[in-house]
């Protein structure tokens, strides 16, 4: 993509989208040279973050296989972000045709590119809303278009959170999602932790997040995301790195190090 494509409105290719810059960890090419320096720029401070966002893509592959697998056909994908590969739909898909998909976003982009890949494919949609205004969120028409609240659905929340500071708004908007879920329903949620990192460490990782519309970047560690589950019951192994979130193991391999010193892309999924 470059600064001089046809883009929708109220994009400025200058200002760099936390969106994009995921896109660009990803290897992909739907961004543009603002988001490419800012993702530069986080990744000389966290060299290891194309791995951890190709293991959180990996972890919610996982995670959504195992829920639809387990009878859970509707999957509400907030802050989806572009269209990358193993999409929601393509997983859930794989185990049951008649799953029914809902990707949310607030980037016209990701919209944009979204409605795109989609536009042939029955059983899904892309919406606009924003996870920060959970009400609205969960009454758009055109979620209920598609999805049936009344029956077990998987909300999922991968990498979005820590794109919202405002540690009472966290709580609120988890506290009206899970509010809405009936039982058999689940939450994904992955969120960035950054460990036990240096302050001077912390500013410069900061640095290239602030020159996005999100603002800045918030860590929250095991004991918060925890919190952020109540009332519903954590599946094993509960709140570690994604890399360590149920991994496929072939033969002998070793379990998954954990280390919470360490940066990292947390994991946790509950249960209603």
């Amino acid at each position: 993509m470059t600064d001089h494509d046809v883009m929708p409105e109220g994009i400025d290719p200058g200002v760099p989208s936390v969106a994009r810059m995921y896109n660009h960890y990803l290897g992909g090419k739907d961004n543009f040279a603002a988001d490419r320096a800012a993702a530069e720029e986080f990744m000389r401070v966290l060299p290891g973050i194309r791995e951890m966002a190709w293991a959180n893509r990996a972890f919610l592959s996982r995670a959504v296989t195992l829920l639809a697998h387990q009878g859970v056909h509707q999957f509400l994908d907030v802050g989806s972000g572009l269209p990358t590969r193993e999409n929601v739909h393509e997983v859930a898909h794989r185990v049951a045709p008649q799953a029914r998909v809902v990707y949310v976003d607030i980037d016209p982009i990701v919209l944009a590119h979204g409605r795109a890949l989609l536009q042939d494919t029955p059983l899904t949609s892309v919406v606009r809303a924003d996870v920060r205004e959970p009400e609205a969120l969960l009454a758009h028409p055109e979620i209920g278009d598609v999805l049936d609240l009344t029956r077990p659905v998987a909300v999922l929340l991968a990498s979005v959170l820590h794109f919202v500071p405002d540690e009472a708004l966290v709580t609120r908007l988890m506290s009206v999602l899970r509010g809405r879920l009936v039982p058999g329903s689940h939450v994904v949620l992955s969120h960035a932790f950054e460990g036990d990192v240096d302050d001077e460490t912390r500013e410069a990782g900061q640095r290239p997040y602030r020159l996005t519309g999100a603002g800045g970047l918030t860590s929250r560690g095991p004991e918060r995301l925890a919190e952020l589950m109540d009332g519903l019951e954590m599946l094993e192994p509960g709140v570690v790195p994604v890399q360590a979130w149920r991994p496929e193991r072939h033969g002998d391999e070793e379990e998954v190090p954990v280390d919470l010193t360490l940066p990292a892309i947390l994991a946790v999924v509950g249960r209603r």
